[in-house]
């Protein structure tokens, strides 16, 4: 048997994505046998990258069982970058330092009701990684380097990741609707790398998270672009093969059609 709360809940969310306007909702997945403090989904849990992908919104919607502040923290697949420095020696540039940094989010995204600074201490925003301050970006073990020297490194890859807008904060994007629901918008840009992210959703009271939801989404490619990179990724030679024949074919094409000019 559902219990009350179990129905309020879903009530509660599907309430929140008829007011938002949203269109085509996906199913929820609503707990009922206990009474929950939050309740969260998304209007998409696939974003398809096609040929011709320009980026995409997805947009969050939920509710509270009260008063609170929400962040939303959306985290994409992790690898380990490499960051190098250039210095000039002898008239040339080259890259004489490089610091490698483990599990480094390809896709980071934060959107809060209010400020980070006012929403919970320090040590509560960096225990659920909320911020690109509390991202825990280490140095590999293998290259021996401290803290210290791997700040401007560190620095540099948030710069560049920033600069290709996939990763961002976004103070005051949750959007409350009355005192309970809530809703905000996901933006992935068109460099959004493929694979199985991850959607956290915290409600924080008096500066501490009293519940939280994960929620994933897949961002796969389909038809002709996941050929390419399939064959890409498993026939490399192929591949380079195909692209230098192709790019001859047009160099070819192009110079004949000037030829008749």
């Amino acid at each position: 048997m559902i219990d009350m709360a179990g129905r309020r809940g879903r009530a509660l969310v599907l309430l929140a994505a008829l007011v938002s306007g949203i269109g085509g909702l996906s199913v929820l997945r609503v707990s009922a046998t206990s009474a929950q403090a939050l309740v969260a989904d998304l209007s998409s849990h696939l974003i398809a990258i096609s040929t011709g992908f320009v980026g995409t919104e997805v947009v969050l919607f939920g509710a509270t069982d009260g008063p609170g502040e929400v962040a939303v923290v959306v985290l994409g697949p992790k690898s380990q970058v490499t960051v190098r420095r250039k210095e000039r020696v002898a008239g040339i540039w080259m890259n004489r330092h490089r610091v490698t940094f483990d599990q480094v989010p390809s896709y980071y995204a934060v959107a809060t009701s209010r400020s980070l600074e006012s929403l919970a201490p320090p040590a509560v925003l960096a225990r659920h990684e909320i911020g690109i301050g509390h991202l825990p970006l280490v140095p590999a073990a293998a290259d021996g380097v401290d803290e210290v020297l791997a700040a401007p490194f560190r620095a540099a890859l948030i710069r560049e990741k920033q600069r290709e807008g996939l990763y961002g904060v976004g103070d005051g994007q949750v959007v409350f609707l009355g005192q309970r629901l809530f809703r905000t918008t996901i933006s992935f840009p068109a460099e959004v790398a493929t694979g199985a992210y991850s959607v956290g959703v915290f409600l924080i009271r008096d500066g501490d998270v009293v519940s939280a939801q994960t929620t994933p989404l897949i961002v796969n490619k389909i038809g002709i672009s996941a050929g390419i990179s399939e064959v890409a990724q498993r026939q490399p030679l192929l591949y380079g093969l195909a692209a230098v024949a192709a790019a001859a074919a047009i160099g070819w094409l192009a110079g004949a059609l000037m030829g008749r000019l």
